[in-house]
């Protein structure tokens, strides 16, 4: 069996083709994940951007998890609060919202004339960041047909990895051509301006979500909607699936803390959430996507050497998000995130033990650590991020969901920042190895976890993933 069941009402669904409506969702699409864009170009800007702005501001290795775990704690209630808003005025204008919020985290970052201002403008960005991580995935998962829906979703994450791409390339470029220059870090802050100026304008062209209309009660506007992305007859089918479902999920559930707990199988799927979330930050992905440059150096690159060597993971990270998108249709998630875990461990494994045995001295020490680095950053991207988030935007139930989306988002960046706080104290403690020899603890018992409890959601609409998980059949089917 391939895995891609249908549920009854799916089978009644005009089949999926090409045509001006495939182009419309493209275009929404596109202009919807520059909120991903703008997500990756503020956490990895920093990876380039800290060595100067720590020779300028008098920065430690404490004031340097300040400022790098500043975004990602704020991130966190960015995360929390930006569901419930996008449930009460939609996931446009929400969105829209965090574009004006970047603009000004960007420029409030770029300008700051001490330590205490650039961390009020990187806690702006951080909601920004928090928002944006929780509501695009959620908006794209609700647009898109049920069919393409983990490469569709699957997109936001890799213009992450652009954005984190971009922003190691644009670091190396300024560094190495205006790095003898005071304030050559607020360049590279600023450049964030610009595609969130771009986002806010792309945002106004684009519909709602059928989705969150029709649980407003806006059938026709969602239908409208639908007739946009999809051929005529498949629209109709579509909002009168989404209608009958919530109108079905609005007698089974009340979306408050208190009725979750009770159910043990919403309840378990919050568990779930929470778990991949949390576990995806302890890859240590982001101690290499933000101190990138620095454990370049410990591996034994001058500093000029490890701006430029630090493009390598950011390319890899692209490439392995392409891959990633091509699977997220072909291979079922659970496989993939299992996978996933286990090269993890074993990359960490080699980093930590290429760290010890190889002298410091040795002239491959640092290209040996870097493909190893490499390696460790392909796995991840290839087989953890991109399934993780659309995971995380389709296992929740529509009444749950921005909660849902939103607690395993705030989970994230409370593990994202404390691991970005602590991370460079630690490394200064017990050095590369010792560090890396921890992660791969973590990343094992994590296979371990997700072989246990993970469900399969591939080839399932969001309408059969709810009642699959409202009724606990999902894990019931989750080994075929």
């Amino acid at each position: 069996m391939s895995g891609h069941s249908v549920s009854a009402s799916e089978a009644n669904l005009p089949p999926l083709t090409k045509g001006p409506h495939s182009k419309r969702l493209g275009q929404v699409a596109v202009v919807a994940t520059l909120g991903g864009l703008l997500f990756g170009y503020d956490t990895g800007v920093i990876n380039g951007a800290l060595l100067p702005m720590s020779e300028e501001l008098g920065l430690n290795e404490k004031t340097e998890g300040i400022v790098t775990s500043s975004l990602l704690f704020a991130a966190a209630f960015g995360a929390l609060f930006s569901g419930g808003i996008s449930d009460k005025f939609g996931r446009r204008k929400t969105i829209m919202g965090l574009a004006i919020i970047f603009f000004l985290g960007a420029l409030a970052c770029s300008f700051a004339p001490s330590l205490g201002l650039l961390v009020l403008g990187r806690v702006l960005l951080g909601i920004g960041v928090g928002g944006a991580s929780t509501v695009v995935p959620v908006f794209l998962a609700e647009l898109a047909p049920y069919e393409i829906r983990g490469s569709l979703s699957g997109r936001n994450e890799m213009m992450i990895v652009v954005g984190q791409l971009a922003a190691f390339v644009i670091n190396a470029f300024i560094g190495n051509v205006w790095g003898h220059l005071d304030g050559v870090w607020r360049i590279m802050l600023a450049i964030c301006a610009i595609p969130a100026v771009f986002l806010f304008i792309g945002m106004l062209r684009i519909p709602e979500s059928p989705r969150w209309l029709v649980s407003k009660g806006r059938l026709d506007e969602a239908t409208e909607v639908l007739r946009q992305i999809r051929t005529e007859k498949r629209a109709e089918a579509e909002a009168k699936d989404i209608q009958r479902t919530l109108e079905k999920e609005s007698t089974m559930i009340a979306p408050s803390v208190s009725s979750m707990l009770k159910d043990k199988w919403i309840l378990r799927i919050i568990l779930v959430g929470v778990a991949l979330a949390v576990f995806q930050q302890f890859t240590g992905i982001n101690s290499i996507m933000y101190y990138g440059q620095i454990v370049l150096q410990e591996s034994g690159f001058s500093k000029n050497a490890a701006l430029i060597a630090n493009i390598a993971p950011g390319i890899i990270a692209v490439v392995g998000a392409f891959i990633a998108l091509w699977m997220m249709e072909k291979i079922n998630r659970r496989t993939t995130v299992i996978t996933g875990y286990t090269l993890v461990t074993i990359f960490h494994l080699l980093i930590g033990t290429a760290a010890l045995v190889l002298p410091t001295d040795s002239a491959a020490r640092p290209y040996i650590l870097l493909l190893l680095i490499v390696g460790f950053v392909g796995s991840m991207q290839t087989f953890l991020n991109v399934a993780t988030w659309v995971l995380l935007s389709e296992i929740f139930p529509q009444q749950i969901r921005a909660f849902g989306m939103g607690f395993a988002v705030l989970c994230l960046w409370l593990a994202n920042a404390a691991i970005s706080f602590a991370f460079p104290s630690i490394l200064k403690a017990v050095g590369l190895n010792s560090t890396f020899f921890g992660f791969a603890v973590i990343n094992a018992i994590a296979a371990f976890v997700m072989f246990k409890f993970l469900p399969e959601t591939r080839g399932k609409s969001l309408e059969e993933v709810e009642v699959g998980v409202t009724t606990g059949a999902i894990y019931i089917v989750k080994n075929k």
